[in-house]
């Protein structure tokens, strides 16, 4: 007779009568549970529709190594197809550029990577399902790419310190007073009106909403924007076209009122386009308004600019999937949600610093030093 102990006795139940227990472990804590209490092995098979044989084994693997006797033998399996080296090539090739090897691909896929093993005699046959687990294995995913830009502007750093100090409320050192406020500002160009040519269809129990794919076009429009960084309220313009004028008329809209029109200074945080580039627009700007500084960022460093934020906001709750009858109802709906914004929107948690700044110029430094062959501007420190 089995005489397992209390603890023994509690997880055989568990496993016996658990609902997430797997059939074949379930059937064996229940055999020794049924053995425990005295039950003749003939008597268990015959209750329990199992071969006398089968009770008899899994009674004796208790009996003789306990629970861990209930769970399957390691088995030898069948011989690898593949040698360790065999693997680690398949790797390596997948971390080089097709272009490298010859190969007219610009991403390498699972099955072109299997082709390209047997056509160099790598390996036999091997399935591009054998691939995929290899890559799985490392996190290597050939067939996806993320865009970077390299930074060639000589001034970069203190141009980017400058803005994220204004991010911080700092100025030349100087912390910013009540009556100072920073402005981030930009252009969304090439707002289209699409109306569909037939209904959008509401989504409903698991059906996503449906949007037709044909559409006429009614036109389309630019989007300024000027966004407060420290109050979270947006002023937003809807123009024809961007240029110098339609910035100005933005800036006019938002230095014509309070705070901004009395305030001691007003930062205005802008990217490097044609319509606010350069010296000339900082001057443009100060003869037009005192108080008003022009701050740019680095070039191709649009990212450190704010409004860009609230830019992918109105992208992704406002335009997309963009179903407009005309033009004058995206002007409606941009202004309704303005609105809406600024009834509930807090600043946005910019956690990006001067400190992490210079790790970043830190790493670019190392990677510069790393691939002597590679162009590179050096920076400021």
């Amino acid at each position: 007779m089995i005489a397992p102990t209390a603890c023994e006795r509690a997880r055989l139940k568990k496993m016996a009568y658990g609902h997430k227990t797997e059939h074949r472990l379930r059937m064996r804590a229940q055999v020794v549970l049924h053995a425990a209490r005295g039950r003749s092995n003939a008597l268990i098979a015959r209750e329990m529709g199992l071969h006398l044989d089968t009770v008899r084994t899994w009674r004796g693997r208790f009996a003789e190594h306990g629970l861990p006797g209930l769970a399957d033998r390691k088995r030898c399996g069948r011989p690898a197809s593949f040698t360790a080296l065999q693997t680690a090539q398949v790797k390596a090739l997948a971390c080089q550029l097709p272009a490298e090897t010859g190969t007219p691909l610009s991403r390498w896929s699972c099955p072109e990577l299997a082709r390209e093993v047997a056509a160099r005699a790598i390996a036999g046959t091997i399935s591009a399902s054998t691939v995929r687990r290899w890559l799985k294995q490392d996190a290597i995913k050939p067939w996806q790419y993320r865009t970077w830009i390299f930074i060639t502007d000589p001034d970069f750093r203190p141009r980017a310190e400058r803005v994220l100090d204004l991010y911080a409320r700092t100025w030349d050192g100087q912390r910013l007073g009540a009556d100072e406020y920073v402005i981030s500002a930009d252009e969304k160009t090439s707002i289209q009106a699409r109306c569909r040519c037939h209904p959008t269809l509401a989504p409903g129990q698991a059906r996503a909403m449906r949007v037709n794919h044909t559409y006429g076009r009614g036109g389309a429009l630019a989007y300024l924007a000027a966004y407060d960084i420290h109050h979270a309220r947006v002023f937003g313009r809807c123009e024809a076209k961007t240029g110098i004028d339609p910035f100005m008329a933005l800036v006019s809209q938002v230095m014509g009122q309070e705070p901004y029109a009395s305030a001691k200074r007003v930062f205005w945080v802008v990217d490097n386009g044609s319509s606010h580039r350069g010296k000339k627009a900082a001057d443009r700007l100060t003869a037009a308004f005192p108080n008003a500084v022009l701050v740019h960022t680095p070039v191709h460093a649009s990212w450190l600019n704010q409004v860009e934020i609230y830019f992918s906001v109105v992208q992704r709750k406002v335009v997309q999937p963009n179903d407009f009858t005309d033009l004058a109802q995206v002007r409606e709906r941009l202004r309704a949600f303005e609105n809406r914004y600024n009834a509930t929107a807090q600043p946005f948690q910019w956690k990006f610093t001067t400190s992490d700044l210079d790790d970043l110029l830190a790493r670019l430094d190392r990677h510069a030093a790393d691939h002597p062959e590679e162009s590179w501007v050096t920076l400021a420190a």
